[in-house]
């Protein structure tokens, strides 16, 4: 736990088959259910601290206990940390991710005081907002803050409650 963010809630991976990720996580692993967006609309993006051409994602989340499991999987060129990360180290975890409610412009100014950098950060849809900070020092240590608005928050525990029960039935389940 760290003392100034709280807990670590996410572990986000990149991908270049999200379908195939989803079938080895559910299959092999045994973790599920997965909820799955082919397009999750990111309506707002920045990169390297200017505005951008939002990427076109795809995104899967599952709960393992109470660490949720996000694959992403970019379907286009726009620039962004995830084609960073698969062209320097190919699939791989990519960011841990911290939540927040109401204290995401706090945490966001504690890693910039602390030396990190935003390399992307933006909006999908009316959800709230993201971004992702490294830091020069340990570029491999990639913190995701996420805030918890705009029915974020109601989904991922939503996502956590199936994954309590789940039994190996219907492991991937799309979301419009």
């Amino acid at each position: 736990m760290s003392i100034f963010l709280g807990g670590v809630r996410q572990v986000g991976y990149v991908v270049r088959d999200i379908e195939k990720a989803m079938a080895h996580w559910s299959g092999v692993l045994g973790v599920g259910p997965w909820f799955y967006k082919e397009d999750v609309g990111t309506t707002e993006f920045r990169y390297q601290g200017r505005e951008s051409r939002p990427p076109k994602l795809s995104i899967a989340l599952a709960n393992s206990g109470d660490l949720q499991i996000e694959l992403i999987q970019q379907r286009d060129d726009a620039p962004s940390l995830y084609l960073d990360s698969l062209s320097r180290a190919g699939e791989c975890a990519q960011h841990i991710a911290f939540w927040t409610l109401d204290r995401f412009d706090e945490f966001t100014a504690r890693l910039l005081e602390r030396g990190y950098v935003e390399g992307h950060g933006g909006r999908m849809g009316l959800r709230g907002r993201f971004a992702y900070f490294v830091h020069p020092e340990l570029p491999s240590a990639m913190i995701e803050i996420s805030e918890m608005k705009g029915g974020k928050g109601e989904y991922f525990a939503e996502i956590r409650k199936a994954s309590e029960t789940w039994d190996g039935t219907a492991p991937i389940r799309p979301r419009t």
